[in-house]
């Protein structure tokens, strides 16, 4: 096993398991409200602990052969395949996930470590021209330690698509997760990687609240810090970041639209539209928040995506909190004139796919971004309307349109501010090897996957240039 329970119980990983300054909180399933664990919890000295320990750890673990390093990202992959089954049941247990959605996380955390595991071979500079008769040259260097912050709806993959690259670039890092999945968001990356041949104080994970990711933020030796989560947290981790001068890469929230244009294949259409709203129960960045659908189709794909609504079988969501903010959003729609074609109900923390119709800007479900099962559906006649619609919101996360023209599908997408575009698919889409963002309140651009991406996100930039003698100046 990865994690043998003794050792973890009320503990949290930092140079081994260790017991934290908050104490140690229930790690709850949310299905059924059972206690499945405790995990320890830190607290700000623990982070200035941690800090200290990678800050001292991470010039020898740069320094070592790239090959090296790459053979720890590689034995990493292979692990979460090893060890698949114990990965997949804390998946979909503590995130109350379907063993398919875990399936993915796992094959995810795996591609992610062996992508990363070639970025250490990678040429690491470039020769620039000079007029001052010397070799010129920028280069790549670690940042040093990266503060990593990751959400509990993805928790693998939020996680190691940060935490791989960082270390395979020559960092060390402090990884906060979420403690509502601190299981499969933190712990299980400390013991792959320590199994993986990792050294010792190289990954922290610190499970705790805001208080434990300022501190990763505000701390002097953390240079990077990679935060995914909301965009009203997100907002907070830049002002703190903005006053210690931490650079910051944050991946936010969206409200992304589906565009359903009046040539689409509607059978397929509609199957994509509540793949992108319903997929773990809607716990996702990029789930489709607005669907936007010809008037020629408008009242058959409500009708239809209604019924599949009614149809599925989903999990829960996370906790009451978030189901309470679910259906706040739908009732406030109800009752500004939103139809509820399906759903709007709930129990315990199962709340139903919720279809709304004839569906407006101004209401709470279309304007904000729901976290949660349901599909908002509004209706436009011309490509610029449709262009207003999908470009008239402060997200800017991923966009899709079901169309037969490809061409004019592009054209569209060209109008609409958007990190991602996906012609003929719905919104929620990854790999390990794109380059993944939004714009706007969505996040501060492609910061995550892709090479290049995982290179200029991890490292920084340093100027570097050799004379053969040394020049004779005029003073």
């Amino acid at each position: 096993m990865l994690l043998d329970q003794p050792a973890w119980q009320s503990r949290f990983f930092s140079n081994g398991w260790v017991s934290g300054e908050g104490g140690d909180a229930a790690v709850v399933e949310p299905a059924t409200g059972s206690q499945i664990g405790r995990v320890g919890i830190a607290g700000p000295g623990d982070v200035t602990a941690a800090a200290r320990a990678a800050a001292a750890a991470q010039a020898s673990w740069a320094a070592l052969p790239h090959p090296e390093r790459a053979a720890v990202l590689r034995r990493a992959g292979d692990l979460w395949q090893e060890n698949a089954g114990e990965v997949r049941d804390w998946i979909v247990r503590e995130s109350g996930a379907v063993p398919p959605k875990g399936d993915f996380e796992i094959g995810v955390a795996a591609q992610e470590c062996y992508e990363a595991a070639a970025l250490p071979s990678r040429p690491y500079g470039e020769l620039l021209p000079s007029l001052d008769g010397r070799l010129s040259m920028s280069r790549r260097v670690p940042a040093g330690v990266v503060g990593v912050i990751s959400p509990f709806n993805f928790p693998l993959v939020l996680s190691i698509r940060s935490v791989a690259p960082a270390l395979a670039l020559g960092n060390a890092v402090l990884l906060k997760p979420d403690p509502r999945t601190a299981v499969s968001g933190g712990l299980l990356l400390a013991a792959v990687f320590a199994r993986a041949g990792l050294p010792d104080g190289l990954l922290h994970v610190l499970p705790g609240g805001a208080e434990v990711g300022e501190a990763v933020i505000a701390d002097p030796r953390v240079r990077v810090v990679s935060f995914t989560g909301s965009t009203r947290a997100g907002r907070r981790v830049g002002e703190v970041a903005a006053a210690h001068l931490t650079r910051v890469h944050l991946e936010l929230g969206g409200n992304s639209a589906l565009v359903v244009l009046d040539d689409a294949d509607l059978d397929r259409a509609i199957s994509a539209g509540a793949w992108g709203s319903f997929n773990h129960q809607g716990q996702i960045c990029m789930t489709t928040g607005r669907h936007l659908v010809h008037e020629s189709l408008y009242d058959e794909y409500v009708e239809r995506l209604a019924k599949k609504a009614d149809a599925l079988r989903l999990g829960p969501v996370i906790d009451a909190g978030q189901r309470d903010k679910i259906h706040g959003l739908v009732t406030g729609s109800v009752d500004k004139g939103a139809r509820l074609a399906a759903g709007g109900t709930f129990t315990g923390l199962f709340y139903r796919p919720t279809v709304l119709a004839d569906v407006t800007p101004d209401m709470p479900a279309y304007a904000e971004e729901v976290f949660g099962p349901v599909a908002p559906v509004a209706r436009f006649g011309s490509l610029d309307e449709a262009a207003a619609l999908a470009a008239g919101t402060e997200y800017g996360l991923s966009l899709g349109v079901i169309t037969r023209d490809v061409t004019k599908g592009l054209a569209l997408a060209d109008r609409v501010p958007t990190g991602i575009v996906h012609i003929n698919d719905q919104t929620v889409n990854d790999e390990a090897n794109v380059p993944f963002g939004g714009v706007g309140a969505s996040g501060t651009g492609a910061r995550f996957g892709g090479a290049a991406a995982n290179v200029e996100a991890f490292t920084e930039t340093r100027w570097v240039t050799v004379r053969g003698d040394v020049p004779q100046y005029p003073f």
